[in-house]
């Protein structure tokens, strides 16, 4: 009966960790998705300057 409890205290010591490691795992990840969403808005408003700046050139191009 001992070896029993033995063996599921063991099992269950086990499953804390991997929980404890999988919430620190899944708590990287928000925080590198957060980055990313946050990398992704800078560069869509880069492009958008940047488009807006190219519009501007060509309407003072002459014409051909």
């Amino acid at each position: 009966m001992n070896e029993e409890l033995g063996g599921l205290e063991d099992k269950v010591t086990q499953v804390i960790a991997l929980c404890d490691a999988l919430r620190a795992e899944n708590h990287r990840l928000r925080d590198r998705v957060d980055a990313l969403e946050d990398e992704k808005r800078a560069l869509a408003e880069r492009m958008s300057t940047a488009r807006t700046r190219l519009e501007g050139l060509m309407d003072r191009l002459p014409p051909e």
